[in-house]
C-alpha cells in the first residue's frame, strides 16, 4: 500500500462519520472521509439537535449507560469542538421536559423512567410533575397538559452548526473530507485491505473501512458481510419565525434554537424512502405545540420539512466488526448527536482494540442473529 494512502477510510460524512473521524484523528490516525451525494438521504441535515436521555435504554441497560456517559461528556466535548473548529454549537444542557396530554401515556412513561433509573442509579435523575405543578413553574403551559417528566441531564445544540463544526474540526485535526464522493462498492482485497469503488468510477485503497453512511450503508454493509438490516423512519418538522422572547422550556418535541426559531417535531412514520411532508402530520404538530404552549398560536410557521432517521432492527446502535472481512466496521445509530462525544473519543479505542476500549459487545449485530434464532 502506498504510504500516502489513508490508513482508515470512513464512508459517510454526516454526524456519525465525522464524529468517528475526529476521534481517530485525535488518536493519531490518518483518516479520509468520503461524503455522499447531495441527493442522498441525509439524516444529519434534518435532525432535531437534541442531546437527550429520557426513555433511552429503559428496557436495554447497555444503551441506558452508553447514553448516560455521552450526556455527561457533552460539556467538555462542546468546548473541545469549539477549540478545534472555532464554532460554538450553542449547547444548552439545563434540562428538558416530556409533555403529556394523556394521563395513561404519562403513567406508562413514568414506568419506563423508573426502569431507566434502576439501570443507572445515581447517574440519572428525573421527576414527574402534575399539570398544576407544571403551570406553577412555567406560566403559559396549556390547560390540557396533564403533566410532564423532567430530567436535568437533557439539552440541545444548534444541529446544522454542529455538523459544520464537526467538519471543520476534522479538517483542523488533519483529516481529509472528500465531498460529493458517493461509494458504489467496497471490495475486500485478500491480505491488503479494501478497494473502495466510487460512483464516479475512481478507486480508492484503504487499510480499514468504517461504514457510517446511514441509510447508504444498507447496501454496502451486505458487501462486507454485515447482517444488519438498516431501515428509514420518517420524521417531520415545523419551523417558526424567529422570536425575540425565549421559550421558557425545552422539550423533545418543541425547542427553540439559539437563533430564535422554534422547531416542532417528534413524529415517526414507516414510509420507506418517501421523505415528503404530509399535511395531516403538519396539522397535528401545530395542534400539539399550541396545546402545550397556547401562545405559539400567534407565531408564524415559515418552513416545514421531513427527513429520514436511520434505524437498526431494534432501534439501538450497532457497533460491529465484520467477521468475514477483518478491518471492516459498521457503525450506525439514530442518536448521532447525543452519542457524538463518545464517538469522538472512546470509540477510537474500540476500533483500534486498545486496552481502554469500551465493552460494546451488547451492541454487536449478532444480537439480531440470536433474536432471529430464538
Amino acid at each position: 500500500m502506498n504510504r500516502t494512502d489513508p490508513e482508515i477510510t470512513i464512508v459517510g460524512g454526516g454526524v456519525v462519520g465525522l464524529s468517528v473521524a475526529l476521534g481517530l484523528l485525535l488518536a493519531g490516525r490518518r483518516v479520509h472521509v468520503l461524503d455522499g451525494a447531495d441527493s442522498d438521504a441525509r439524516a444529519s441535515q434534518g435532525n432535531f439537535g437534541l442531546v437527550w436521555g429520557q426513555g433511552k435504554g429503559w428496557n436495554f441497560a447497555p444503551y441506558a449507560r452508553w447514553t448516560s456517559e455521552a450526556l455527561a461528556a457533552w460539556p467538555d466535548f462542546a468546548r473541545r469542538l469549539a477549540d478545534l473548529s472555532g464554532i460554538d454549537v450553542a449547547l444548552d444542557q439545563t434540562g428538558g421536559f416530556e409533555f403529556f396530554t394523556d394521563a395513561g401515556e404519562m403513567d406508562e412513561f413514568a414506568g419506563m423512567l423508573a426502569q431507566q433509573q434502576r439501570h443507572l442509579g445515581n447517574q440519572f435523575s428525573h421527576e414527574m410533575l402534575s399539570g398544576d405543578d407544571l403551570r406553577a413553574q412555567i406560566p403559559g403551559i396549556g390547560p390540557d397538559v396533564v403533566g410532564a417528566s423532567f430530567s436535568r441531564h437533557d439539552g440541545h445544540v444548534n444541529p446544522l452548526r454542529f455538523l459544520r463544526a464537526l467538519r471543520s474540526a476534522v479538517v483542523a485535526a488533519g483529516g481529509r473530507v472528500e465531498m460529493s464522493a458517493p461509494v458504489a462498492k467496497i471490495a475486500p482485497v485478500t491480505g491488503d485491505g479494501f478497494d473502495v469503488l466510487m460512483a464516479s468510477g475512481q478507486k480508492r485503497s484503504a487499510q480499514k473501512v468504517i461504514l457510517c453512511a446511514g441509510l447508504g450503508a444498507a447496501t454496502l454493509a451486505a458487501q462486507l458481510g454485515f447482517a444488519t438490516q438498516i431501515r428509514p423512519q420518517r420524521g417531520e418538522l415545523l419551523i417558526t419565525e424567529k422570536l425575540g422572547d425565549r421559550l421558557p422550556f425545552l422539550s423533545s418535541t418543541i425547542r427553540q434554537v439559539d437563533e430564535g426559531g422554534v422547531q416542532i417535531g417528534g413524529t415517526k412514520a414507516d414510509a420507506g424512502l418517501d421523505d415528503r411532508e404530509t399535511l395531516d402530520v403538519m396539522t397535528g404538530l401545530a395542534r400539539h405545540a399550541v396545546t402545550v404552549f397556547p401562545a405559539l398560536a400567534d407565531v408564524r410557521v415559515v418552513r416545514a420539512w421531513s427527513a429520514l432517521r436511520v434505524m437498526s432492527p431494534d432501534g439501538y446502535p450497532v457497533y460491529a466488526r465484520s467477521a468475514h472481512h477483518p478491518g471492516a466496521y459498521l457503525i450506525t445509530c439514530h442518536s448521532g448527536v447525543t452519542l457524538a462525544p463518545l464517538h469522538a473519543t472512546v470509540l477510537a479505542d474500540w476500533i483500534e482494540s486498545t486496552s481502554a476500549a469500551p465493552d460494546l459487545e451488547a451492541f454487536d449485530e449478532n444480537r439480531f442473529t440470536i433474536s432471529n434464532a430464538a
